[in-house]
């Protein structure tokens, strides 16, 4: 692809993935609001790749544009992987964030910090009509912590402080948006992405 930017069009709708897409991708990237009159996918498919295909897929076939979309899940070591592909509906269908939390720490609850490890992996995918997909992958790894902290991002960034380069000890959620996206695994994803669409 060459060019000007690049004309995608978004499958969430979620306001706090659509401004993280649009900071990690920026100006080469010309991002469209999902349409209205395109209801939401159910997601459920058994992988993070098949819930992201699905999402895609859809918005690919009902707007005739390429599309973006991506899936998230945290993996805790302790929980035996989950909540995983589950992440957004933990503590139930509605996928009350606050509730997705607090279920995350009473399920943790005297768990030994060295035992709190756990990582986000992120799959975007981006489908286009004729059919084609690029995939790309972000993980970070890092722990759960024993309490909420910050006030940014959303979902379960009030708990999991990042580890590895570029990281201080903070959660996502005491982090700035740009801090965020250089470490995290939607940033790596979509990153990642970019480049491979750059290159399609």
């Amino acid at each position: 692809m060459s060019g000007g930017p690049q004309r995608l069009v978004l499958a969430t709708a979620n306001p706090d993935k659509v401004a993280e897409i649009a900071a990690i991708l920026g100006p080469d990237w010309e991002l469209v609001s999902r349409p209205a009159g395109i209801p939401d996918v159910v997601e459920d498919g058994d992988t993070l790749e098949a819930n992201a295909r699905l999402k895609a897929t859809a918005v690919a076939e009902a707007t005739s544009m390429a599309a973006i979309a991506d899936d998230t899940g945290l993996e805790v070591d302790a929980l035996g992987g989950a909540p995983g592909v589950h992440s957004s509906r933990y503590a139930g269908p509605d996928g009350d964030a606050g509730r997705n939390v607090a279920k995350l720490l009473a399920e943790l609850e005297g768990t030994a910090p060295a035992e709190r490890t756990a990582r986000f992996r992120t799959v975007a995918l981006a489908r286009f009509p004729d059919g084609r997909e690029v995939i790309a992958h972000g993980t970070v790894e890092g722990v759960i912590t024993d309490d909420v902290a910050g006030h940014g991002g959303f979902g379960y960034d009030p708990v999991f402080v990042p580890t590895g380069p570029g990281t201080d000890g903070r959660t996502f959620a005491e982090m700035t948006a740009a801090d965020k996206h250089a470490v995290s695994h939607r940033g790596r994803a979509f990153r990642a992405l970019a480049e491979r669409l750059t290159g399609a």
